[in-house]
């Protein structure tokens, strides 16, 4: 993303941020309430479009109208609070928007024998300890349900994961549980841009972060070239020591 501008009104919510996320890296978007950090990612996602300032995607400029677009870019998201239907299975819920179908020609009916088994195989791969691919997401732990959200992003090749906060609410285990599979992800060499406001979560497993301070980019460094102190003074504005 090059010299991105969003208006609100009258209100100027990112002033020309330039981004830039590799395969196999994860991302740490830092910054407090307001920052701008999740008007970026809503472009990104193809929720909102930039006011002015063109995106780019493997080297070519395009542009995200749409969630759809973002989908047919092979990027995926996964919201705070948004990244599962409880009431649904889990099988649902990796499928959820994307069914898998069986049938011939214009008759096509679900196939959910074979989701089952999809979502058994990928839910496995993750370490997900899940009783069965038709147990409701509800009974889930946090760190699950997240676990849920990062399988449908991993079945569907994903070539970017966008997470919002993940590891909020989550105890302790759920914590190094969703921390697990970022970095399987990244192994994987799916990019990863993982938003959070705890930074020993999202120092610990991040290679680079971007720190938004009131719209404004005020950060971009690598992990070995700085540290927690510093990345709390990038965001609260302060010169460093």
């Amino acid at each position: 993303m090059e010299d991105i501008h969003k208006w609100y009104g009258s209100v100027h919510a990112l002033k020309g941020v330039d981004l830039h996320v590799y395969p196999g890296e994860i991302l740490g978007l830092l910054g407090d309430n307001g920052a701008g950090k999740s008007t970026l990612i809503e472009m990104i996602a193809g929720v909102h479009e930039p006011t002015e300032g063109d995106v780019f995607w493997k080297d070519e400029r395009t542009e995200i109208t749409s969630v759809d677009d973002a989908r047919d870019l092979n990027i995926e998201t996964v919201f705070q609070d948004q990244a599962v239907v409880e009431s649904r299975s889990v099988a649902q819920n990796v499928f959820l928007g994307r069914e898998l179908t069986t049938g011939v020609g214009p008759v096509q009916v679900l196939d959910k024998q074979r989701m089952r088994e999809e979502a058994e195989t990928v839910t496995q791969s993750l370490g997900l300890d899940i009783a069965s691919p038709e147990q409701e997401v509800r009974f889930c732990s946090g760190g699950e349900k997240q676990g849920v959200a990062i399988a449908r992003a991993m079945y569907f090749d994903a070539e970017l994961v966008i997470l919002d906060e993940p590891t909020t609410a989550l105890a302790i285990s759920g914590v190094r549980k969703v921390l697990d599979f970022i970095e399987q992800l990244a192994e994987s060499g799916t990019a990863v841009i993982f938003i959070s406001h705890n930074l020993p979560h999202a120092y610990d497993v991040c290679d680079r972060f971007v720190v938004f301070s009131r719209g404004d980019k005020v950060g971009d460094v690598m992990k070995e070239e700085t540290n927690i102190d510093e990345l709390e003074n990038m965001q609260a504005g302060l010169p460093d020591e």
